[in-house]
């Protein structure tokens, strides 16, 4: 991987405005980690998104499709047939050896992405970001700089010129 396609990568990462779904379990965050979508539609596929998009601050995402960071985390990658609280329960190992290993996030793509990303740093339009953690030292969430959402349209739409 080079450090060059990295540093684009991560910089794409915090200008671009991701989706989120709120999650049905209030502790989930500190759980699993705050996911996130790179577009409404994708994001529509766990539920319904919030209205405004969010920005992230990441500084050292792990990045791969997810044979590749299961081979960095040791973890082995989610299969068909999982429930949602085995896919929770796999989530929660992914975020915590994560941290472990010093990743602020997970950056998962395609597999066919994530080859053509590292070959020639072509960014994919379609990416899923775990932000791992959101928490400060006594374990709340917090609204930092990883939990606020930024309003597209900060005027309502009646008071716009036409």
């Amino acid at each position: 991987m080079k450090k060059v396609f990295y540093e684009r990568l991560i910089a794409h990462l915090n200008r671009k405005n991701w989706w989120h779904v709120p999650p049905v379990d209030p502790d989930a965050y500190e759980k699993r980690g705050k996911f996130l979508a790179s577009s409404f539609a994708e994001a529509e596929f766990w539920g319904r998104p919030l209205d405004d998009s969010q920005r992230v601050s990441i500084a050292n995402p792990l990045i791969g499709d997810e044979q590749a960071i299961s081979k960095v985390l040791g973890i082995p990658p989610q299969y068909d047939g999982m429930t949602l609280e085995q896919i929770a329960a796999h989530d929660a190992k992914w975020k915590n050896a994560a941290l472990k290993k010093g990743y602020d996030a997970i950056l998962l793509m395609s597999p066919k992405c994530f080859a053509e990303w590292k070959a020639v740093g072509k960014i994919p339009r379609s990416l899923e970001l775990n932000i791992l953690n959101l928490s400060d030292g006594g374990g709340k969430q917090k609204g930092g700089k990883n939990d606020r959402t930024r309003t597209l349209r900060s005027d309502p739409e009646e008071n716009r010129p036409e």
